[in-house]
């Protein structure tokens, strides 16, 4: 009996001892504290990730041998110390920041700092980031409004649908008709007839057809479609694509060529 309760208290002491796993301790102090990223998601909020920034600054200023010294380090720390803290103090009780308040608060603490080399690196950064998202955002935008991928077929190659040739055709079918014929209706039409993997002449076929449709819109397109139709017929008898702008280059160098026949012929 006696052994059983030294057991029991020795087992009761080393439990003592093992403190167990408290959530409070492993909870983080800005666990309350969230970022709302430019795409509308919400992440927790990192300060170690100012600091990356910071860092990267130092590094596009001083290089990295610069960056890497303890008293860089330690500026960085003490920055990033100072922006939290200036975020923290709006709302003590936890919240919300927007991720372009985070960047102007880094600005803020490395010019009142007198880092204006870096503050300058940071805005650049923050500027190049800005264009880059606003380019892909564009092509995004381009990449939806062209729709799907369109291959075509044309010499027995598959290759995509050069939709910028395609403009420019239709553009130059247009050419001098708008408002009346636009490029814009003939593309919609166009393409919305087309399937993947369609040869290329049955792409121009359908843009002759799209605009011969709309003459009932407005008789404008009667001359849109006869242009198409001709730019077929230069295809044919030249064997490669020529605008009618190119053509009348083309016209220049083969007019004295018909002069030199007819005379040869005794015709002129």
């Amino acid at each position: 009996m006696q052994i059983a309760q030294q057991g029991t208290a020795a087992t009761t002491a080393i439990g003592a001892g093992i403190a167990e796993p408290s959530s409070t301790a492993q909870r983080s102090p800005y666990a309350d504290y969230k970022i709302i990223r430019r795409n509308g998601a919400v992440v927790g909020f990192e300060p170690a990730k100012i600091s990356v920034a910071m860092t990267k600054a130092y590094l596009a200023v001083g290089g990295s041998q610069g960056a890497a010294s303890a008293r860089i380090r330690e500026l960085v720390a003490e920055l990033t110390d100072g922006v939290v803290h200036a975020l923290v103090r709006r709302q003590p009780q936890g919240g919300t920041f927007h991720i372009e308040d985070i960047q102007d608060q880094v600005e803020l603490a490395l010019m009142r700092a007198g880092q204006h080399d870096v503050a300058r690196s940071y805005v650049l950064y923050r500027e190049e980031r800005a264009r880059a998202r606003a380019q892909e955002k564009k092509a995004a935008q381009e990449a939806r409004s062209a729709g799907p991928q369109l291959h075509v077929v044309e010499n027995g190659q598959r290759k995509p649908l050069d939709l910028q040739a395609l403009d420019q055709l239709l553009a130059s079918a247009c050419e001098g008709l708008e408002p009346g014929a636009t490029p814009a209706a003939i593309r919609e039409s166009t393409l919305r007839d087309l399937y993947d993997g369609v040869p290329m002449d049955e792409v121009r076929k359908s843009a002759i057809l799209a605009a011969r449709a709309l003459i009932e819109k407005d008789p404008a397109y009667g001359y849109a479609t006869a242009r198409l139709l001709l730019h077929t017929i230069r295809l044919e008898i030249l064997g490669e694509e020529v605008s009618q702008a190119q053509m009348a280059t083309r016209y220049a160098s083969y007019f004295p060529q018909f002069i030199a026949r007819g005379v040869a012929a005794g015709t002129t």
